[in-house]
């Protein structure tokens, strides 16, 4: 069975859509999910279990705690060829300022990249990477990007997440 990782976005973000990690874990364990871990509070599960829709994963949470949470699925492998893909490792320094937006399809970002230096991003597919070396708060990149959708569902992580999520996939 597959290694998977579900990113699920806005939860337990300034007091909203609050979701205990304990109870996360137990209803995707109820789902038929095997070796569930999670990773810091902002909703990111890893397990063992047939591929299914991120709508399956999206009903459940709807139905156990009364809100909306759009979900993204990586595979163990789609993560390693994220990392492996990065385009900015080299101008990347720091994890924290370094953050993947994963879509739920192809990203729809029509920018001008020189309007945002010395901001940085860089579309593969389904994936936006961006380098905010001011940090995401300041970032006007960040800022339009909150705003303006990608065109699909997505959520970010920084590179730190990113890194972790894919060593809890490796350790099963």
């Amino acid at each position: 069975m597959p290694r998977q990782i579900a990113l699920l976005r806005g939860v337990n973000v300034g007091g909203n859509k609050k979701l205990p990690m304990a109870r996360l874990r137990t209803l995707v364990e109820e789902l038929g999910y095997e070796d569930v871990r999670t990773y810091v509070q902002s909703g990111n599960v890893v397990f063992s279990g047939p591929r299914r829709s991120p709508n399956h994963l999206e009903s459940a949470l709807q139905q156990a705690f009364g809100f909306t949470v759009p979900v993204v699925l990586r595979t163990r492998d789609e993560l390693a060829k994220i990392v492996r893909a990065n385009p900015l490792r080299k101008v990347a320094t720091d994890p924290a300022k370094h953050l993947v937006i994963f879509c739920a399809e192809p990203a729809a970002v029509e920018l001008n990249a020189a309007d945002f230096a010395p901001e940085q991003f860089a579309v593969r597919g389904t994936e936006v990477y961006l380098w905010l070396p001011g940090g995401i708060g300041r970032s006007p990149l960040a800022k339009l990007l909150a705003v303006e959708p990608l065109g699909t569902n997505s959520t970010a992580r920084n590179w730190r997440t990113v890194e972790r999520l894919l060593a809890l996939a490796d350790e099963v």
